[in-house]
C-alpha cells in the first residue's frame, strides 16, 4: 500500500498507461478510410490493423500474471511500456499495410501486458477498504480509452496525418516508463523452477490467430470454397481442442481452465465476451456509419462519442463503492445490458436524415451501459472463486473481453457484408425501368441534366450513375442498421443469463441450511 503524493502519482501513471493502451484499440477506427486509401488496401484488409492488435492482447493477457511473477512486476511493467512505445513509433514509420499490421501486433503484445499488470498494481496501491474505489478508477481507463480514441484519432486525421495517431504515444509512453521507474516499489522475480508453458502459448497463438483469419477473410473469399480457409479452420479447431486438453493436464498452465468449474465464472465469461463484442463493435461500426452514410468528418464522429464517455466517467467511481457496500453486481449488470440493448435498438431506427440530436441519447445509453457492465462483471466473475484462483479468474475474464472485441470486429464486418448483399438484392428488384416510380425518377434527372447542357446519352448515363449511388448508400444504411439491431439482440439475450446467476445463488444457499439443520 502507498500513501500521500507517491500513491496518487502511481495512480495517475497506471491510469495513463491503461488509457493509452485502450485508446489504441479504437484510435484507428475513424482513420480506416484514410489509411485504406493511403496504403492502397481494401477496407477489409485494413481492418487487420485493428484486429491484429486485439489478437495480441488476447494472447498476452492470460500470460501476464505468470510473466510478472517470473520477471518481477516492476521490470515487466516498464518493459511492456517501452515495447508499446517503440512499436508505436514503428507503426508510424510503416510504409505498407502488412508492415503496419506486424508492428501493431507487437504493439498489442506490450499493450496487453499493461492492461492486467496495471490492475494488479492499482489494487496493491490501495488498502482493502478502498478496493472499491480502485475498481472504479480502473474502470475509468477501460471506458475512457476506447471511447476517447475516435475523438483523438478524428482530430489527428483531420489536422495532421494518420501516422500521428501512433506518434502521440511516444512522449506519453516515455513519461509513464520514467514515473514507473521512479515511483513503483522494486519487485523481485520468482526464484521457483516453474517451466513456462510454451506449448500452451503456441497453441493459443495458432488457434486464435487461425480462427481470426477465418472470421476476417471468410466472407471475402467465399468461405470454404477457398482452400486456405478450410485449412485454417481445421488448424484452429485442432489447436484450440488440444489447448483445452493440455491446459487441464499440465501442472502450471498458461490459462487455468480449471477455474471454469465455477458456473458463475463460466456464465460471466460468456457475458464478458458479449460486452467486449458490443463495446468494440459499436465503436467500430458507428464511425463507419457516421462517415460513409451521414457524411461526418473524422473529428465530428469522435466528438459524438464524447458525451456518453463523460457520463460513464462520472458514474464509474461510485460503482465500486456501491458493490463494496453490499449491492449485488447482477442488478447493475442487468441495467447495463438493458442500456446497451437500448443503444443498439435506437441506432437501428436511424436514417439518412438523422441528425446529431438523434444520436445523443442512444450514445449516452451506450456509455452508461459500458460503465454498468465492466466493474460488476469482473466482481461477479470472481465472486465464487478461492483467493488463490482470483488472479487466474480475473485474467480469464479480461481475456474474454478482449477476445470478444477482436472477434466482434471481424464478425460484425462479415455480417455487414452479408447483409449488404441481401439488402442490395432486395432493393434492385424494385429498381427497374418497368417500375413507374423508377422510370419517372430517371426521366426527371435526365430532363434536369439536359436543361444544364448535357445531351440525352450523357444525361442518361449520369442519371443511372446517380441512381446506383443512391442504391449503394441505402444498401449500406440498411446493413449498418442490421448490425446495430444485432448488437441490441445480443445484449438483450444476456439478461436471462444474469437472472440465472441470481437464482443459482439463492438455490445454493438453500441446501446449506438443510444440511446444517440435519446435523
Amino acid at each position: 500500500m502507498e500513501t500521500g503524493f507517491r500513491k496518487w502519482i502511481i495512480v495517475i501513471t497506471i491510469i495513463t498507461s491503461t488509457i493509452i493502451e485502450l485508446i489504441d484499440t479504437t484510435i484507428v477506427n475513424v482513420s480506416i478510410n484514410t489509411m485504406s486509401g493511403n496504403l492502397g488496401a481494401s477496407l477489409e484488409d485494413t481492418a487487420w490493423v485493428i484486429t491484429s492488435y486485439a489478437i495480441a492482447n488476447v494472447i498476452v493477457i492470460p500470460m501476464t500474471s505468470f510473466l510478472a511473477e517470473k520477471i518481477g512486476r516492476k521490470q515487466y511493467y516498464i518493459g511492456s511500456i517501452l515495447l508499446f512505445t517503440l512499436s508505436s513509433a514503428l507503426c508510424g514509420f510503416s510504409t505498407s499495410l502488412w508492415e503496419l499490421v506486424a508492428f501493431r501486433f507487437l504493439q498489442g503484445v506490450g499493450g496487453g501486458a499493461l492492461l492486467s499488470t496495471s490492475q494488479a498494481i492499482l489494487f496493491e496501491t490501495f488498502p482493502p477498504k478502498e478496493r472499491g474505489l480502485a475498481s472504479g478508477i480502473f474502470s475509468l481507463g477501460i471506458i475512457i480509452g476506447p471511447s476517447i480514441g475516435p475523438v483523438l484519432g478524428g482530430y489527428i486525421v483531420d489536422n495532421l496525418s494518420w501516422q500521428w495517431i501512433f506518434y502521440v504515444n511516444i512522449p506519453i509512453g516515455l513519461m509513464a516508463a520514467m514515473l514507473s521507474f521512479i515511483y513503483l516499489r522494486p519487485s523481485q522475480g520468482s526464484k521457483d523452477d516453474r517451466k513456462i508453458d510454451w506449448l500452451g502459448i503456441g497453441l493459443l497463438a495458432v488457434g486464435i490467430g487461425s480462427l481470426q483469419v477465418v472470421l476476417e477473410r471468410g466472407e471475402t473469399d467465399d468461405w470454404f470454397s477457398a482452400t486456405y480457409i478450410t485449412v485454417l479452420s481445421i488448424i484452429s479447431v485442432i489447436s484450440l481442442s488440444v489447448l483445452v486438453w493440455w491446459e487441464l493436464k499440465v501442472k502450471h498452465p498458461v490459462i487455468n481452465f480449471r477455474v471454469l468449474k465455477s458456473t458463475t465464472l463460466s456464465i460471466s465469461a460468456v457475458m464478458t465476451f458479449v460486452l467486449g463484442f458490443g463495446l468494440f463493435s459499436a465503436v467500430f461500426v458507428f464511425p463507419l456509419y457516421a462517415q460513409r452514410i451521414i457524411g461526418y468528418s473524422a473529428f465530428q464522429t469522435g466528438t459524438m462519442l464524447l458525451p456518453g464517455t463523460l457520463m460513464a466517467a462520472m458514474v464509474s467511481p461510485f460503482l465500486g463503492r456501491m458493490l463494496q457496500s453490499g449491492l449485488r453486481p447482477q442488478y447493475l449488470i442487468i441495467t447495463g445490458f438493458l442500456f446497451s440493448a437500448i443503444f443498439g435498438f435506437f441506432m437501428s431506427k436511424s436514417n439518412l436524415e438523422t441528425g446529431d440530436a438523434w444520436f445523443f441519447i442512444p450514445l449516452i445509453f451506450r456509455g452508461l451501459g459500458a460503465a454498468l457492465l465492466i466493474v460488476p462483471l469482473t466482481a461477479l466473475a470472481v465472486s465464487e472463486l478461492k483467493p488463490q484462483d482470483i488472479p487466474q479468474g480475473a485474467a480469464l475474464n479480461n481475456m474474454m473481453r478482449q477476445m470478444g472485441g477482436s472477434f466482434g470486429i471481424a464478425l460484425i464486418n462479415t455480417y455487414i457484408a452479408q447483409r449488404a448483399a441481401a439488402n442490395r438484392t432486395a432493393l434492385i428488384t424494385h429498381v427497374t425501368d418497368s417500375d413507374p416510380v423508377t422510370h419517372q425518377r430517371l426521366q426527371g434527372v435526365i430532363g434536369n441534366l439536359m436543361t444544364h447542357g448535357a445531351n440525352y446519352l450523357r444525361a442518361a448515363q449520369q442519371a443511372i450513375g446517380a441512381l446506383e449511388n443512391t442504391v449503394v448508400k441505402q444498401t449500406y444504411l440498411l446493413s449498418y442498421m442490421d448490425a446495430f439491431f444485432l448488437l441490441a439482440l445480443m445484449n438483450a439475450c444476456c439478461i436471462p443469463l444474469v437472472i440465472f446467476t441470481i437464482k443459482k445463488r439463492s438455490a445454493d444457499k438453500k441446501p446449506q441450511k438443510v444440511i446444517i439443520s440435519d446435523h
